[in-house]
């Protein structure tokens, strides 16, 4: 299996949270860019600040690795405006693909409305753009009655609002990666929980994200049925290697 061509490779850390600089961040993208054009992964995902940048340096490379970034990141609680701002901004550096976090406090308070609505606008913007969106629900915080739940809304609201040909550019994914969980909870994805976004998405496809530290993982969640593997570990997966990574 070329588990390769699944996977989005991962660097989401800011400065602050890795103690680097803005210019050895940017050199850590350039790294995992060169990393993944050299070992035939589908694409990089890294924070909005440096899209510019790497579109640039893959430009510059002749290459064809995907550029990948996050929206509303990590907590979603941005405002619909907000992340449609930092969407158009993504879009403008050069981002192909943006995967945003989707309000999922507000879908747990019950005002499914925010959610319908930046659903439908954020995913419009991106689709007029020719761009995929990808929306991360965050399922350490849900419950599986909630996974499903949320999945399934997406699903609809997607259906009824975009045509059947743009549904392949409009994925559900399992988490950020950031979440702090209690008692040794994953933080990512699990195979249960993708099974249940799986059985829920009807026909969009799946993204997991987190958790997927080995090939054998990797495989797994591919013979499930997901279309896309978000990991810091993308070399070790593709080198039949185990990581502790993202």
């Amino acid at each position: 299996m070329n588990i390769a061509q699944y996977l989005d490779s991962t660097y989401l850390k800011t400065p602050a949270q890795s103690g680097l600089s803005e210019e050895e961040t940017l050199q850590k993208d350039k790294e995992l860019t060169q990393e993944a054009i050299d070992n035939g992964i589908f694409a990089v995902m890294i924070r909005p600040d440096y899209v510019s940048e790497i579109e640039k340096y893959i430009r510059e490379k002749n290459a064809e690795v995907i550029v990948g970034t996050v929206i509303g990141f990590h907590e979603g609680t941005y405002s619909t405006e907000e992340k449609l701002a930092e969407a158009e901004k993504a879009i403008a550096d050069g981002a192909d693909e943006l995967d945003f976090v989707i309000n999922y406090n507000a879908y747990l308070k019950g005002n499914l409305d925010l959610v319908k609505e930046e659903f439908i606008k954020g995913t419009a913007l991106c689709l007029q753009h020719h761009k995929t969106a990808k929306w991360i629900i965050e399922i350490a915080a849900l419950t599986d009655e909630q996974i499903a739940d949320i999945t399934r809304h997406i699903s609809n609201w997607a259906e009824e609002n975009f045509r059947e040909n743009e549904w392949s550019k409009i994925f559900v994914k399992s988490s950020t990666g950031f979440y702090a969980t209690e008692g040794g909870k994953p933080n990512g994805a699990t195979f249960e929980g993708i099974q249940i976004m799986l059985e829920n998405a009807g026909k969009l496809p799946v993204k997991a994200a987190g958790g997927v530290r080995t090939p054998e993982d990797a495989e797994k969640m591919i013979s499930l049925g997901v279309k896309r593997i978000g990991t810091s570990s993308a070399l070790a997966l593709i080198k039949n290697q185990s990581s502790e990574g993202y």
